[in-house]
């Protein structure tokens, strides 16, 4: 790390914290050159390869606007939408894998928002997963009215 200052090489870190959202750490550091102290922020980053092969940052707003899109006239507040939006990440960065598929983004999508609105999962998943027809959202409903019926026998 140089310093902003002199651009010396010769840095120490002093202190070292994991940022509130625990996906970057906050360094405190000194240069042993000019004695001039200053922060750097470390952070991993996450990408999605998409069906073409493209390969992008993973964005949360992204993940977001998607879930609001999919929910639009759905009693889903704003806030509920960004914990989705954390909770995707987090639970892509958990499988410590630098890239991840599109598709494995669009599945860790769908469990939260099944439990956040049914029909926004519905409109999500008939994107997602391509319905062709009313069979396949016949489907989909009859897998969530199963599901529901297991819990409930519990």
């Amino acid at each position: 790390m140089h310093c902003p200052f002199c651009h010396s090489a010769e840095t120490k870190v002093i202190d070292t914290r994991i940022s509130e959202d625990g996906f970057s750490i906050r360094r405190r550091r000194q240069c042993l050159h000019c004695n001039n102290r200053f922060t750097t922020m470390e952070t991993t980053t996450l990408l999605v390869k998409k069906r073409s092969g493209d390969v992008e940052p993973f964005n949360r707003e992204k993940i977001i606007a998607g879930v609001r899109n999919a929910c639009h006239g759905r009693p889903v507040k704003e806030e509920d939408l960004k914990r989705l939006g954390m909770q995707v990440e987090e639970d892509l960065r958990a499988q410590g894998l630098a890239t991840i598929p599109s598709d494995v983004v669009g599945k860790a999508i769908l469990k939260p928002l099944r439990a956040l609105d049914v029909v926004g999962y519905i409109r999500f998943a008939s994107i997602y997963q391509n319905y062709k027809n009313l069979d396949d959202f016949q489907r989909a409903i009859d897998d969530l009215r199963a599901e529901d019926e297991q819990k409930a026998n519990k």
